[in-house]
């Protein structure tokens, strides 16, 4: 079950199916992996939510686009939370040259699979991570997000 709270109407504002994208997202993400029934909550905030997590949670003291907070093992199947600051993501978009709905998905996708454990701490790590995220985008008709932008 993927629960979603849109708390920053800028999301819907700037993106009317936001909601509709991030889930079709954290679905395809979760049934690359065949994790279909897990649970995740996914939250589309501003920045300075973001920041506030940011900041509690990795002492860092400023906004970033996605923050995924894994759950620890239970018997319910939920594996998370993940949340999207509006701002620092439509500004990334931006500067990338790409749709700010690809770039959502993208961070979706990102988040969910952090959540399943996938990390990028190496290079080897980050290979495996992005070719991931790059099946599930382009299942979803999305190009490679590392190649769009200027």
């Amino acid at each position: 079950m993927i629960d979603l709270e849109v708390e920053d109407p800028a999301w819907t504002k700037a993106l009317p199916d936001a909601g509709a994208l991030a889930l079709a997202t954290a679905e395809a993400t979760l049934a690359s992996e065949g994790a279909v029934g897990e649970g995740v909550s996914l939250l589309l905030t501003d920045d300075a939510a973001l920041c506030d997590l940011n900041r509690r949670f990795r002492q860092q003291d400023k906004p970033t686009n996605v923050l995924a907070f894994p759950a620890p093992q239970n018997l319910e199947r939920f594996l998370g939370d993940v949340a999207l600051a509006y701002g620092v993501c439509a500004r990334e978009a931006s500067e990338q040259g790409k749709p700010l709905a690809h770039h959502l998905q993208h961070l979706v996708a990102h988040g969910v699979l952090h959540l399943l454990g996938y990390e990028h701490e190496t290079d080897a790590q980050a290979t495996e991570m992005e070719d991931l995220e790059r099946a599930v985008l382009a299942g979803l008709g999305i190009p490679d997000p590392y190649l769009a932008g200027p």
